[in-house]
């Protein structure tokens, strides 16, 4: 920690602060949030001293907690403490509940500003003896992977933390594109069968007629079709981990063999009398509430007390807006790996937009809408007419229409609003008709072959919107 930042115009303000901390840090100053900003971006501070009056007078009512997320975006760890007169000790508390560390009220005190910085210093130092920690457990390949400022989410990693190195069976629990998958395969690595199989089953995309033979396996003439015996997933991953997705949408007879899993660790082949050890540690997911399908019967009772030992509820998108930036930063790495073109950042009102937006397809869907964008984007930043105009609001379109650069000719403002009614449209008549292709494409009036030339432009798969 080495770096201050004081937000005034009060030049008393400035001077009394710098006095007290300039052979200790680097202090700076800056009379306006947009500069500071800037200069932030390129050099981030750790510590950010903010004058509310000074604040309020030059942003009026804007929310001092949006400010704070814009400078978290450079540093995560950053610190706030807020400067303010005694009769506005009620904002001072508000700050404080929006984010801010401290507060501290003129007319300054040297000895309250040692005071305030010296506890900023001794929990930074604390939090990255912390992280340390944490990251000496968790593989470098996935650090990525497990950066977060949603607390939620930062207590769900411990939790695998803990439950990972042990044999409990895990049951997720979560939207759909929330990375239900992803922590499944975290788990698996950090356990100690990261050596054995990982084998993942999306129980939703397979006829319940084959979901057995594919769990389980089949002797040869068990049903019409099995030339031959065939070893299911179970007997694969042996010594390993088997990742069961959508597992609410298992059939009954299904869930009386993976009952007798879970109870006696065996099972065997369809046609089969042979019992067969199951050494295979189950990660079950699903977006369905289990314990209610369980009361209406649809899903067997024992199975989700069995499943549900160790639950872990993730939260959508919409709920964890913070990890936003970093989740693009590491998106546009991989597109750039991928496809070439460079593109290190997104405009400053495409950031805004995408915290604002509710995210239904979750982070699977900002993944899509961001490889999308970045295809169409011929510039070095991410623009906002990139993006589909379900995430770019009117609002924020006619914003950017206003600034240097940004007016588009109307060619290519109609080709963009051409493809985003088209994707929209192409989604909505797929879900409509649950992932059926013909069915979808007598809808449309158009042949199966065109319907899925749109969805392969659009990255739309059927086995989405199958249930």
């Amino acid at each position: 920690m080495n770096r201050v930042l004081i937000i005034s115009g009060n030049t008393e303000i400035i001077s009394t602060i710098q006095s007290v901390l300039s052979e200790e840090f680097e202090v700076e100053n800056s009379d306006s949030i947009r500069q500071a900003l800037e200069i932030h971006t390129n050099r981030p501070f750790d510590l950010i001293f903010i004058d509310l009056q000074e604040f309020k007078n030059a942003n009026g009512e804007a929310p001092l907690h949006d400010v704070m997320i814009d400078f978290q975006d450079a540093n995560p760890m950053i610190e706030y403490a807020v400067l303010t007169s005694q009769s506005a000790i009620r904002e001072a508390f508000k700050a404080v509940k929006a984010g801010a560390g401290d507060y501290i009220t003129y007319p300054l005190d040297p000895e309250e500003i040692r005071l305030v910085v010296t506890a900023f210093k001794e929990a930074y130092a604390r939090d990255h003896e912390l992280t340390y920690l944490r990251n000496r457990f968790w593989k470098t390949e996935w650090i990525d992977v497990i950066h977060t400022r949603n607390p939620h989410m930062m207590n769900i990693y411990e939790t695998i933390r803990s439950v990972a190195p042990t044999i409990a069976n895990i049951l997720l629990l979560g939207e759909t594109g929330t990375g239900k998958g992803l922590l499944a395969r975290l788990i698996h690595i950090h356990s100690n069968r990261n050596d054995k199989p990982f084998l993942s089953v999306h129980c939703g995309a397979i006829p319940d007629t084959l979901l057995e033979s594919e769990l389980f396996g089949h002797e040869k003439g068990a049903f019409t079709g099995a030339v031959r015996r065939k070893a299911g997933k179970f007997e694969i991953a042996d010594g390993g981990t088997i990742f069961l997705d959508e597992i609410g949408t298992i059939s009954s007879s299904a869930q009386v063999k993976l009952l007798q899993v879970l109870q006696d660790k065996t099972f065997s082949r369809v046609g089969g009398e042979e019992p067969l050890k199951a050494d295979v540690r189950i990660i079950a997911a699903t977006n369905a509430d289990l314990k209610e399908l369980a009361a209406q019967g649809r899903f067997r009772k024992d199975l989700y007390y069995r499943l549900n030992v160790f639950p872990i509820v993730i939260p959508p998108l919409r709920q964890r807006v913070e990890d936003i930036p970093h989740m693009v930063e590491v998106f546009l790495k991989k597109l750039n790996q991928q496809y070439g073109k460079n593109i290190q950042k997104l405009h400053p009102k495409v950031i805004e937009a995408l915290k604002r937006y509710e995210w239904p397809g979750n982070i699977r869907e900002l993944e899509n809408v961001l490889e999308r964008s970045y295809i169409l984007e011929k510039n070095g930043t991410l623009m906002p007419p990139s993006f589909p105009l379900e995430i770019m609001s009117p609002d924020f379109i006619s914003a950017f229409l206003q600034e240097p650069g940004g007016p588009l000719s109307l060619n290519e403002a109609r080709r963009l609003a051409l493809e985003d009614f088209e994707q929209l449209y192409v989604k909505n008549l797929i879900a409509r008709n649950k992932g059926k292709i013909n069915l979808s494409a007598k809808e449309a009036q158009i042949t199966p072959r065109q319907l899925n030339r749109l969805m392969s432009r659009y990255r739309i798969k059927k086995s989405e919107y199958r249930s």
